[in-house]
């Protein structure tokens, strides 16, 4: 069973930069398509970016274009979102979410009942 496990999560003031990292232990993520979403306080969750297997192509919601950036590690044991220029309205739970199989070529923000596996999620706080 593929387990997710988020990091890098904290407490940055606006305009700074935060790298979130999803990883599994004992399981190769090149072969998973790997969402990002995140949920702040009262609202519903929503897609963030999305990378396919192996990196073929990425996506990203309008709100974070330009300012997050989503990469596969060399090893392909990793998935980093790498986040600048925060601000207060980037604040929620961040998670990742992993699908396989013939699913692993298709990067989707918005079918998030696509991704079988979920992390536990890492707080991100945007705040002066």
């Amino acid at each position: 069973q593929l387990q997710l496990v988020e990091s890098g999560g904290g407490l940055v003031q606006p305009g700074g930069s935060l790298r979130l990292s999803c990883a599994a232990s004992r399981f190769n993520l090149d072969d998973y398509a790997i969402g990002w979403f995140r949920q702040a306080p009262g609202k519903e969750r929503e897609g963030v970016s999305c990378i396919t297997a192996h990196g073929w192509s990425q996506d990203y919601a309008e709100p974070v274009k330009g300012r997050f950036t989503i990469s596969r590690d060399n090893n392909g044991d990793t998935v980093l979102l790498q986040m600048n220029s925060l601000i207060p309205e980037d604040t929620a739970v961040y998670y990742c979410a992993a699908v396989g199989g013939p699913a692993q070529g298709i990067c989707t923000l918005l079918d998030q009942g696509r991704y079988h596996y979920w992390g536990q999620g890492t707080q991100v706080t945007v705040s002066s």
